[in-house]
């Protein structure tokens, strides 16, 4: 199931506006009642106050409803196993579980699968807000 995850982050990825990096990323989530949400970069010229994929895919992701998020897949034109940049790790951390699974890609597909608690073993919980 993770390559439809991955084919809906290659088609976010496609459109990405990545005018000034020419760097498109693309990634989507998959919750529980399996729905996904993808989203693409999106670059300004106030660089860089942009959005990263996955935070576009976070914000379709809250205003769809939300839910538990159980994958994601991101991926990038010109970058095998791309990662989450830190700020993108943060915000995932708060709507997934550390067991979240985490498909890295390359242009073919899913390459590596990682966990959200390894690839942000020491993130900010909200609960300590409270």
């Amino acid at each position: 199931m993770a390559h439809d995850l991955f084919l809906a982050a290659q088609a976010a990825m496609a459109k990405a506006y990545a005018p000034y990096s020419k760097f498109p990323v693309g990634a989507a989530l998959r919750t529980a009642d399996g729905k996904i949400f993808s989203g693409a970069n999106i670059e300004v010229a106030s660089y860089p106050e942009g959005w990263c994929a996955e935070t576009t895919a976070l914000g379709h992701y809250i205003m769809g409803g939300g839910g538990e998020i159980t994958e994601i897949a991101v991926t990038a034109e010109r970058m095998a196993r791309i990662t989450p940049c830190g700020g993108c790790r943060q915000r995932l951390a708060e709507f997934a579980r550390p067991d979240t699974k985490l498909f890295l890609c390359d242009e073919s597909g899913v390459v590596e699968t990682v966990t959200m608690g390894a690839m942000l073993p020491y993130g900010f919980a909200g609960d300590i807000l409270k």
